[in-house]
């Protein structure tokens, strides 16, 4: 009986461990929108809330948890894409994300009603920002 073992190698973008980190970056960044809009709504009381189709909508939980899966999932999906073809995607997808959170902060400078909502709900955009950024932005291979 022989007990060699043959070394294995990563495959870049397919890690297990790079997975799981992405999945609960993921999670956390949402976990991070939730926990404010808790923390600013329920308990503090602030009234969360847009202009929408020449309406006012409250923010609720499920947008804030819709909102955040899908900017997390986006970014997630572009950074595999980026893997693939570039050599250094950290660093073009981290660019990337900077530009769409400065865009995405137009949603809430100009549809919140009030300023305790505007600064609520942007503060949103940034703890997102703040958790996927990084979190995501380490490629998985050695680039």
């Amino acid at each position: 009986m022989s007990s060699q073992t043959t070394p294995t190698r990563a495959v870049p973008g397919r890690a297990g461990g790079s997975a799981a980190r992405r999945a609960l970056t993921v999670a956390g960044a949402t976990a991070a929108a939730l926990a404010l809009w808790a923390l600013a709504g329920p308990v503090a009381g602030i009234d969360l809330t847009v202009r929408l189709d020449g309406g006012v909508q409250p923010v609720g939980p499920g947008a804030v948890v819709v909102a955040s899966l899908l900017a997390g999932l986006a970014g997630w999906a572009l950074l595999a894409s980026l893997e693939r073809i570039l050599k250094r995607p950290g660093r073009t997808w981290t660019v990337i994300a900077v530009v769409v959170l400065v865009l995405s902060l137009a949603g809430p400078l100009g549809g919140a009603v009030g300023t305790a909502s505007t600064v609520t709900l942007a503060g949103m955009h940034l703890i997102v920002a703040a958790v996927l950024i990084p979190g995501l932005g380490r490629p998985a291979r050695g680039a």
